[in-house]
């Protein structure tokens, strides 16, 4: 059988205040375009759907969508469970109802122990079980047993599904946690503090396969059975080189066979530029991806006028500047003589910026003549 893992979609997520979902809608629609033309057995969804518990309305009218079309129109089923963006008891409303349409959300301990149990003639029966995201102390209340970290948790919650396995099937996971040792990115939120929340892969090792939601980078840990497909698109600027996408499963009559990456592509990409301004300007005129979401370090070391606004004229989207280039040879400490010539400086660059020109030998004498006597009357 083949079934396509996906996770950390964060339907709704804003970033510096600009809106991901029309970015959001146009992935989505990619995923829907690879299961037409490449027919599959099951769509999973390892967590984080949604970007906040409570998400906007746009955010559930995509989602529903998406699913009225996966479910309804191309008759494939879906998997998924809440992640530690999304709010389980939300989620899970009419989840029993939904089963009937092929929707099938994971959301309670007890439907963990109720695997979706999909036959095809190629692997046999295949029983996906969700490990719906919950904190530590969420479980040790429910099961009532000695549950301090995420590792714990999982221990527990495994050693739960493993009972209920049968010879004859083979078994998939679907789990939102950070294995110990894999990659992370700055746009995932932590877990817990103080590595608490960090999860052993031995854990995980009786399944034949395990679809990981949370890091947003696609990798395995541990084992090739064992991966994050990542996050659907890009969502800090420290992912901007990290391949998205979905990662397409195939297991056999002996369990795990391949799992390939499917690239997907957001209409704007995650990218940093560093540079002189001029230089930067130049190039974003032949930049064919001008308008993808950017961060912008600037290496001048002289004061710019308006840095933005000339930015956001060649590139639209500039999201975030930074300009590293003003602290290259700035002392921590600055005598009072220093400052004083400092100031007749910053004037002539603030003045080349506004009017394009240089201060006239006249005109720098007026300033430095202004300045002392400021200078005279601030002593005094």
């Amino acid at each position: 059988m083949k079934f396509l893992h996906t996770s950390d979609w964060h339907l709704g997520r804003q970033f510096h205040n600009v809106s991901l979902l029309d970015d959001q809608k146009v992935v989505l629609e990619q995923i829907i375009d690879f299961m037409r033309s490449n027919p599959i057995d099951a769509l999973v969804v390892a967590g984080d759907i949604y970007d906040r518990s409570v998400p906007p309305t746009a955010a559930i009218e995509v989602m529903n969508h998406f699913v009225n079309v996966v479910c309804g129109e191309l008759h494939v089923p879906v998997i998924l469970i809440p992640g530690n963006h999304d709010g389980a008891q939300r989620l899970g409303f009419g989840a029993e109802q939904l089963k009937q349409a092929g929707l099938h959300i994971i959301a309670h301990f007890d439907d963990m122990l109720q695997p979706v149990v999909i036959h095809t003639e190629q692997a046999g029966d295949v029983a996906f079980y969700g490990m719906p995201y919950n904190d530590p102390e969420i479980v040790r209340h429910y099961y009532q047993q000695s549950v301090s970290t995420h590792d714990d948790a999982h221990q527990l919650l495994c050693e739960k599904i493993r009972e209920q396995f049968h010879p004859e099937q083979k078994h998939i996971l679907i789990s939102h946690c950070f294995v110990d040792g894999a990659m992370e990115s700055e746009s995932e939120r932590p877990l817990s503090i103080g590595g608490s929340d960090r999860v052993n892969h031995q854990h995980f090792v009786d399944f034949d396969y395990v679809a990981l939601g949370h890091l947003h980078q696609p990798q395995y840990k541990g084992e090739s059975y064992i991966r994050y497909s990542g996050s659907i698109m890009k969502y800090s600027f420290s992912e901007q080189h990290q391949k998205k996408g979905m990662t397409l499963v195939e297991i056999n009559q002996q369990g795990f066979h391949s799992a390939t990456h499917i690239d997907l592509h957001a209409p704007h990409q995650m990218r940093i530029l560093e540079g002189e301004l001029n230089t930067l300007l130049e190039c974003g005129k032949s930049d064919p991806k001008a308008d993808d979401y950017l961060l912008v370090r600037l290496m001048d070391q002289h004061a710019i006028l308006d840095p933005m606004e000339k930015l956001r004229a060649i590139y639209p989207n500039v999201l975030h500047l930074e300009k590293p280039g003003m602290l290259i040879g700035v002392e921590q400490e600055m005598g009072k003589a220093r400052l004083a010539r400092g100031e007749l400086d910053m004037f002539k660059d603030f003045f080349l910026e506004a009017q394009q020109s240089d201060l006239t030998p006249e005109q720098e004498a007026v300033v430095t003549q202004v300045i002392q006597t400021l200078t005279r009357h601030g002593e005094e």
